[in-house]
Parts: structure tokens; sequence; C-alpha cells
């Protein structure tokens, strides 16, 4: 993994937890929904991470076998998201984030950041 990717993903899931931990209606709302999620950031760096029991868990720094979601975006454009320098919606709308998944599974994603 990158070094700061990997902080900055470790950042994300550890900021999803405490929030999910603090608002019991986002635990109650994502429990019973299992995912896993790829985060493509280049042709070559792939991370994942399950969404389970209402908590992200299991990061890793490797390609999942199968994804429920799919997230492709490049390296500035994932810190822009996480910072909110740049909204999921501008991000779509001009090309630089892509999402695969369900329509359902596409509207998780705001609930991730």
């Amino acid at each position: 993994m990158s070094a700061d990717i990997e902080a900055t993903l470790a950042a994300v899931v550890d900021r999803f937890n405490r929030h999910a931990e603090r608002n019991p209606a986002v635990a109650q709302e994502l429990s019973g929904i299992e995912r896993t999620i790829a985060i493509r950031l280049s042709t070559t760096e792939t991370y994942a991470v399950d969404l389970r029991g209402g908590r992200l868990e299991n990061l890793r720094s490797s390609a999942p076998a199968r994804a429920d979601v799919t997230i492709r975006t490049d390296p500035d454009t994932f810190r822009g998201l996480v910072s909110k320098d740049i909204g999921p919606m501008k991000a779509i709308v001009t090309g630089r984030l892509k999402l695969e998944g369900s329509l359902e599974d596409k509207l998780l994603f705001r609930k991730l950041l």
C-alpha cells in the first residue's frame, strides 16, 4: 500500500466506524448489509474493505475476489473526496469518479464518506 493512501483509507474507516458508533440510526440502517467494496485508484493500485454489521473492517491492499461495489478514481480525487474538497456528485459528473454496483450500493457510497 502506498503509505499516504493507506493512512487515508485507515482514517476513513476509523471516521466511519466512530460515526456509526455515535449515531445508532446509521448503524441500524446498515445492519444486515454486507458488502465488499473495491477501491481502484489506478490500474495497479487496488484496495478493498468489507462492510459488515454496520462497520467497515478488513482493509487490505489487494483486489477482492468479488466486489459488490467498485469505486474507480485517481489518488488526487480520492484525497479530495475524503477531505471534502470535491463532492461525490461533482466527481461523478466530471468523470473523475466512477461507481460500479447496484443503485442501492451506489447510494451507500455517500454514507461512507
